[in-house]
């Protein structure tokens, strides 16, 4: 087992295909839109139920990585490589926040809270789906490497 810095043992992190955590975003960004569009926050709160799972058991637990490893990648490649499942997890949890947020807008009759979260979380989603780019990935990583100088 590898040891840590301070000599203690550590456990090597979960990696994941990247191309799974793309595909739950394609699948959020179509839920948060919709969402968005009829203002509901029922669909919302049941995208935050989606969010947890990911976030707080993995994103292997989440019904869109079940999706994904069930129908999407056994027609597709091998990846090329694996990356740490960290990143994407934290951003799962920045969504939750999000969604809770909104789903408290939208059932509290603050519309304006409710769209400005969904959209917020939208727009994140859209970044990973249509680029690549995880904007809660880079947050997490933005944060690591703050902490390692502070350290």
């Amino acid at each position: 087992m590898p040891l840590g810095s301070s000599g203690t043992s550590r456990i090597d992190p979960p990696r994941i295909d990247p191309r799974g955590p793309r595909f739950a975003a394609s699948l959020t960004t179509v839920v948060l839109a919709v969402a968005l569009v009829t203002s509901s926050g029922a669909l919302l709160a049941a995208q935050g139920v989606v969010f947890a799972l990911g976030a707080l058991l993995g994103l292997r637990f989440s019904p869109y990585g079940y999706l994904f490893r069930r129908l999407v990648r056994p027609r597709l490649g091998p990846p090329t490589e694996l990356e740490d499942e960290r990143p994407p997890r934290f951003a799962q949890a920045v969504g939750l926040a999000f969604a809770l947020v909104g789903t408290v807008g939208y059932l509290s009759g603050a519309l304006w809270l409710g769209v400005a979260a969904t959209a917020l979380a939208l727009a994140a989603a859209f970044l990973n789906a249509v680029f690549g780019y995880c904007l809660g990935c880079e947050v997490y990583l933005l944060a690591v490497r703050s902490r390692a100088r502070l350290s």
